[in-house]
């Protein structure tokens, strides 16, 4: 395959393990994350703990997505995504083996980097298969598969911890893990990387300030520290309205289902024309930014509008975020601007909930909305006021 060679939409047998890839890594990810504390006594002893093996997978991503989607571009996505599979399977496995604290650490560090490789890899994937007119639906459904993996990961974790442990858990995450690869090893076909030109330090970094690259990352990374927040924090306010844990828990559904449902839709309206890259990622920031907003009002309405509003922006900026990605990159780079910017989705999902806890824990947490708002709305405010400017300017020289 050439930079110049039409491509038609891949088929669906095709896309449907690469799917199956961004669920493994969202299940995968919020399945463990939401039932170590209350499900594994023996491993987990203090919060001290639990925050260190919370941070190991997210801390293993952010150090090594970057250097697993260059990889990428330099031996193909498709092997490095099946080689991040199966080493999912084997981490997820060697807990299910050993069955004891010490090797809950090894595993969970293990699914962070594995998931390191097949997430960047899957997307670079999702792009090079399909033609440039197309990504917003890839793109779309991609991201609707991995919401729903964040919405099942918690729930289904559950169960499965309820009923034979954690050490269950991890047995369905080997099978799915190495499921998924043999499905996409026979599906999947080799796509060979294309040959580029060297890149010194100096062109990485300027690549990285294009505003190309730098405005779709940012949004992604805003994106997902509002998601990140209204998962982590809703429920709390909802807690201190005096909402019990079914309402707080349908509050955090209705974030994950809204984003889920926007994703695919928006998708196609990039597409077919009727959504534009700029109007949909200023959109998809004020929805967030309004939802946080709303987050500050008391009661069930605030918490559900806020959910509604976070999960409408988080299911906009996704596929447009990606698309834009994909259509401002070379093919022969896909691995590294997918894992650059899975590294800003990364930094957004921690630090949205540190600067909200941190202006919480000297205020309030209605000031900790606030913050985050204000900050996400600066960028769409500044493209709206310049928007303005620009048409006001147009207008008088037409008159002139």
């Amino acid at each position: 395959m050439t930079t110049t060679e039409p491509r038609k939409a891949a088929p669906a047998a095709r896309m449907w393990p690469l799917y199956a890839a961004g669920f493994t890594t969202a299940f995968g990810a919020h399945g463990i994350a939401a039932n170590l504390g209350g499900h594994s006594d023996d491993a987990v002893t203090s919060l001290l703990v639990l925050g260190g093996l919370l941070a190991l997978y997210d801390g293993a991503e952010l150090l090594l997505k970057p250097v697993f989607g260059s990889l990428a571009d330099r031996i193909g996505a498709r092997p490095v995504m099946l080689g991040g599979l199966v080493a999912f399977a084997l981490a997820s496995a060697a807990y299910v083996v050993a069955d004891c604290p010490a090797w809950l650490w090894a595993a969970r560090l293990g699914q962070g980097a594995a998931a390191s490789a097949f997430s960047p890899s899957a997307s670079a994937l999702v792009a090079r298969l399909n033609p440039a007119a197309g990504h917003g639906r890839a793109f779309g459904s991609y991201g609707f598969y991995k919401s729903i993996g964040y919405t099942l990961g918690p729930l289904l974790g559950g169960v499965l911890v309820w009923a034979g442990g954690l050490r269950l858990l991890f047995v369905v995450l080997a099978v799915l893990g190495a499921a998924v690869a043999l499905w996409a090893a026979v599906a999947v076909p080799h796509v060979p990387p294309l040959p580029k030109q060297r890149q010194t330090v100096v062109d990485l970094a300027r690549r990285l300030a294009d505003p190309a690259f730098l405005q779709p990352t940012a949004a992604l990374a805003a994106a997902t520290a509002a998601l990140s927040v209204g998962v982590g924090f809703l429920p709390v306010s909802g807690a201190a309205a005096g909402l019990g844990t079914v309402a707080t828990g349908a509050a955090v559904s209705v974030l994950a289902a809204c984003a889920a449902v926007v994703q695919p839709k928006a998708g196609r309206a990039l597409d077919d024309g009727r959504l534009g890259t700029r109007a949909g990622l200023t959109a998809g920031l004020l929805a967030p930014a309004a939802g946080l907003a709303c987050a500050m009002l008391p009661g069930l309405a605030g918490v559900l509008l806020a959910a509604a509003l976070i999960g409408v922006g988080t299911g906009l900026i996704t596929p447009l975020g990606f698309a834009a990605l994909a259509a401002s990159t070379p093919p022969e780079r896909l691995g590294r601007t997918m894992g650059s910017a899975e590294l800003g989705r990364e930094l957004g999902d921690a630090g949205g909930p540190l600067l909200v806890a941190a202006v919480a824990s000297l205020a309030t947490l209605t000031y900790g909305y606030a913050t985050l708002a204000l900050l996400i709305a600066v960028g769409p405010a500044i493209a709206l006021l310049k928007s303005a400017r620009n048409t006001a300017e147009n207008a008088a020289e037409n008159t002139a």
